[in-house]
């Protein structure tokens, strides 16, 4: 072998070297948003679980009567219900992005898709729990508030009443997706940002 081939081999090793410190420079900076996504996860399920059990005590902290505490536990055992099937699938994805190897590519593009799809399901969970709530205030209102519902409504156009709804809809939406890139979507942008480095490298 000559001089020329093994300064060709010197310089492939080099180029190929640099690749790899670049890679692997982008797979650090993913870790930090992805740190903070997992702490950020593990905060939320403690919070969410002590909204629940303050949500237990509310019939009581507010004297329901014995019909309402009926209605009451109806409603919260289906938000415990829906609540339950989210914590299974988000302890699951917590449990494995935990075990997961951080020093590769595919392991930050299986985190960006599974996120992503954990930050659907909680604004789904979001919506729905806000309009069984909303649902149960509308039931408390007309049976234990007849009376001022009924002089309300009177006064009160149908178009009113509509309008109100799709204006409550926009705004339960509106906080939905804000809080969900507020608490994970910044930091996933982040991640997706190496993703694409990753991609056109």
């Amino acid at each position: 072998m000559n001089f020329d081939d093994l300064k060709n081999e010197w310089n492939a090793e080099t180029i190929a070297e640099t690749n790899i410190s670049a890679d692997m420079l982008s797979i650090k900076q993913a870790h930090t948003p992805i740190d903070i996504i997992r702490k950020k996860m593990k905060h939320e399920f403690f919070y969410q679980v002590v909204a629940l059990i303050i949500m237990a005590i509310v019939p009581y902290l507010f004297n329901f009567s014995a019909q309402m505490k009926l209605v009451y536990l109806a409603f919260y055992s289906i938000t415990c219900g829906f609540t339950t099937y989210y914590f299974i699938k988000f302890f699951r994805f917590y449990k494995n992005s935990c075990d997961m190897s951080m020093d590769s590519r595919k392991s930050i593009l299986w985190f960006f898709y599974e996120m992503k799809l954990n930050i659907e399901l909680y604004k789904a969970l979001t919506y729905i729990v806000a309009f069984i709530w909303v649902g149960f205030i509308s039931v408390y209102l007309l049976l234990e508030k007849t009376s001022v519902v009924n002089k309300i409504l009177a006064k009160l156009s149908p178009t009113y009443i509509l309008l109100n709804c799709f204006i409550t809809i926009l705004i339960i939406g509106a906080i939905t997706e804000l809080w969900a890139w507020f608490y994970y979507g910044k930091y996933l942008k982040r991640v997706k940002k190496v993703v694409d480095e990753l991609d056109y490298e």
